[in-house]
């Protein structure tokens, strides 16, 4: 199993808009012949020049966003890229489909609900099995807990690991 407690992520809020591509934003296909670790250091900046250096300051963080976020992104690369960035979880108002899967199948922390009241900067500490987000100036937010297979997974660090670690897909 990986490292990660998903009932204590803590991190700074980054906060993204509507909408978000990650295709457009972590993808090598716009950066050809460029490393991963290239692509990390200016992700996201179309959206918001510099939070690449920001999230890189803050040594990681918790990415915030409103609806769609990873609409049409199929390439599991932006999620690695995100992780290369020490991103600790999503949480968003809703997610493209095949993003929120490949999140899950990769290891990455999602969750839904309205972001609107998150201020970027703000700090978090995210429940991702109870759905409860806490915020600066003891704010708490509900979101819907994501299902205890899907924490398996990402406690296992996604679906690859948690299949080799258990080929009978058990989860107990």
């Amino acid at each position: 199993m990986s490292n990660i407690d998903l009932s204590q992520v803590q991190g700074q809020a980054f906060v993204l808009g509507d909408h978000v591509n990650t295709d457009v934003n972590c993808s090598g296909k716009y950066l050809p012949n460029k490393t991963a670790e290239a692509i990390a250091t200016v992700a996201f900046d179309q959206l918001s020049p510099g939070i690449a250096l920001r999230i890189a300051a803050a040594q990681g963080g918790i990415l915030v966003a409103g609806e769609n976020f990873g609409i049409n992104s199929s390439r599991e690369q932006a999620v690695h890229i995100m992780q290369i960035m020490n991103i600790r979880g999503i949480i968003a108002k809703s997610f493209g489909r095949q993003f929120f899967r490949n999140a899950i199948n990769n290891g990455m922390p999602v969750l839904e609900c309205d972001t609107s009241t998150i201020l970027d900067g703000s700090s978090l500490t995210v429940n991702f099995a109870t759905g409860t987000i806490a915020a600066t100036g003891n704010m708490i937010l509900n979101a819907p807990p994501l299902p205890k297979e899907m924490i398996r997974l990402i406690e296992y660090g996604g679906l690859i690991p948690f299949l080799k670690a258990h080929p009978d897909w058990k989860f107990a």
